[in-house]
């Protein structure tokens, strides 16, 4: 039986070109989303996504496309169930679009708070060359260890986001980053690759964002909440503006503790909107299954599979 499920959102990284075609296809509805997301950024949503191009890749492009697939997603399901989730948790832009599941975030304002939020990113890092690495096979100590003699030796490394056990993305400066991967190879470490990112996601290189960041966050968020959120920053519940606005604020400099926020979570079931990243880490983590809607045909096994549980 699924009595107590729990929404997630995908972050920056699970981007790719034809992401949302197939809803945008077969429902009017999504391209209505679509087009009223082009009108507030001022941004060709379907040129961007369905098209070849790099702007995609890039922060202030890549947010606003991964929050409109997922909250066109979320609006899917919503029209064909009518589900109040135990909890909404994101990966890092993700807990932004889970405030829109919280019923504490508009869409639209939504999409307007991310754009702004990539740029601050890419402003923040501008001549910085900043950069992120994921480490596979090296465990969290081991992992910090190494960031800290790092930065002991006036280097800038730092733990960012912590996915699951055995893998762990850092951010930096992008020489620093190569300065430091051999050691981390040599303490254990199974795969070291540097991420197609330029700009280092939750670490202090962002101190500068915070401020206009907040600005943002205060005019958009809502008063009310729906369901409780979990954060990043703590891996705790929150459903009050007021923490909103502080724990994703802090959140641009501070490590994101999926891991830790997924395993301490109970649900019978965890669906992730747009995409199917998550639901890889979920299996490291938790028992409950975790269903990813990415498409119309994802969205009915979903929806069938939920009905016949009930």
């Amino acid at each position: 039986m699924l009595k107590d499920i729990a929404f997630v959102f995908p972050g920056q990284g699970s981007q790719a070109i034809g992401m949302g075609k197939d809803f945008y296809d077969k429902s009017p509805l999504v391209q209505d989303i679509f087009k009223k997301a082009s009108n507030r950024l001022g941004i060709d949503m379907c040129a961007l996504m369905f098209e070849e191009n790099e702007n995609l890749n890039e922060t202030e492009f890549a947010q606003p496309a991964i929050l409109l697939v997922s909250a066109a997603a979320l609006r899917l399901f919503q029209e064909n169930m009518d589900i109040t989730p135990k909890f909404v948790l994101g990966h890092s832009l993700g807990e932004i679009t889970s405030l829109i599941a919280a019923g504490a975030l508009d869409m639209y304002d939504a999409l307007e708070l991310v754009r702004a939020r990539g740029l601050l990113m890419k402003k923040a890092c501008e001549g910085k060359n900043a950069a992120m690495m994921v480490l596979v096979g090296l465990d969290d100590e081991k992992s910090e260890n190494i960031c800290e003699e790092a930065r002991q030796s006036g280097h800038k490394i730092w733990a960012a986001n912590y996915n699951s056990d055995g893998q762990i993305v850092i951010a930096g400066l992008k020489d620093d980053l190569n300065l430091y991967a051999d050691k981390f190879k040599a303490d254990g470490a199974k795969r070291v690759m540097l991420l197609p990112m330029s700009v280092a996601s939750h670490c202090p290189l962002l101190e500068d964002a915070k401020a206009p960041l907040r600005e943002k966050l205060e005019a958009f968020i809502k008063e009310s909440f729906k369901s409780p959120v979990i954060s990043n920053v703590n891996a705790k519940a929150y459903s009050s503006k007021k923490e909103a606005v502080e724990l994703l604020e802090n959140q641009l400099v501070s490590p994101v503790l999926y891991k830790q926020s997924v395993s301490r979570q109970k649900a019978d079931a965890f669906i992730e909107f747009g995409g199917s990243v998550l639901k890889g880490l979920n299996k490291r983590l938790n028992n409950a299954p975790t269903f990813s809607i990415t498409d119309t045909a994802t969205l009915e096994e979903t929806l069938n599979t939920i009905k016949e549980a009930k």
